[in-house]
């Protein structure tokens, strides 16, 4: 027996027999290189197209199909970003392939609508009607604009979703970090090497210490200006993850901030296997 606790995507869209007959669902998750809601957060129309409406090899809609776009945000949830209908097909073997007009009336839901769905097959684009009820289990109050802050000690960035939260000015995570003094973490995720910092409101507090760093890769530290010179700021974009190792308020000694940064520096041995110099 249906439960009736249970809201399907079909009926939250309102889409009629002869919509769900021609409605397909595209998945779009991490490729190796990039993740399609980091992307979404700095520029929600690329993701809307060209996630949309890449191709590789495999024809994926036809004209007058209905696509709807969905970003992995975990194994089991997704995130509704548009819903398109096909109006030309460009002959694209492997890129961009088609041309969509957005269905105005699904508007409010962009961006705002998450679904549950666990994905068992490869197939990047399914038959609604093929995949059961995709279950609705959120509908945001506004439009998804990246991660909550998570409180201090799960805080985990890849430089992206940095970049993202920094440029769009999140209030919560502005709140919760120009206040703090910290000693930070940095990650060069490609090697493993490490980098320990601090904030100690005489070079910043956490969020000017992490804006310089979004701003050209290395904040002003001179191990990481060589990084920076040598492999490109394409490498930090790539490979660097921030987390926090401890945060301290506003009235915090910096000399104490200063001797919990050494400490760290000796614990992980950044000195010796890492990006510190002293």
């Amino acid at each position: 027996m249906p439960d009736s606790n249970v809201l399907p995507l079909r009926t939250l869209l309102q889409l009629t027999p002869d919509e769900l007959t021609r409605t397909k669902v595209k998945f779009n998750n991490f490729n190796g290189i990039a993740d399609p809601l980091e992307e979404y957060v700095r520029d929600p129309d690329l993701v809307n197209v060209h996630w949309l409406f890449w191709r590789r090899e495999r024809r994926n809609f036809n004209v007058g199909d209905i696509a709807l776009n969905l970003l992995a945000m975990s194994d089991r949830t997704w995130l509704l970003t548009t819903a398109k209908e096909v109006t030309k097909e460009l002959g694209v073997k492997e890129g961009t392939n088609y041309e969509g007009v957005e269905i105005e009336r699904l508007a409010p839901f962009f961006g705002r609508a998450i679904v549950r769905y666990h994905r068992t097959s490869r197939s990047g684009v399914r038959l609604l009607d093929s995949l059961g009820d995709l279950e609705v289990v959120q509908v945001l109050p506004a439009i998804f604009d990246g991660v909550e802050f998570p409180g201090y000690d799960r805080v985990r960035l890849s430089f992206q979703q940095l970049k993202a939260v920094l440029d769009r000015n999140k209030r919560d995570w502005v709140a919760a970090l120009e206040g703090q003094k910290a000693v930070y973490l940095i990650t060069d995720m490609h090697n493993g090497k490490h980098y320990v910092g601090s904030a100690t409101g005489d070079n910043g507090m956490l969020l000017d210490r992490w804006r310089a760093y979004v701003k050209n890769g290395h904040g002003g530290n001179k191990e990481l200006v060589g990084i920076v010179s040598s492999y490109g700021p394409e490498y930090v974009a790539a490979n660097f993850q921030y987390s926090i190792l401890e945060n301290f308020n506003s009235r915090v000694d910096q000399k104490f901030v200063l001797a919990r940064e050494k400490w760290w520096k000796e614990a992980l041995a950044s000195g010796t296997f890492g990006y510190n110099s002293n």
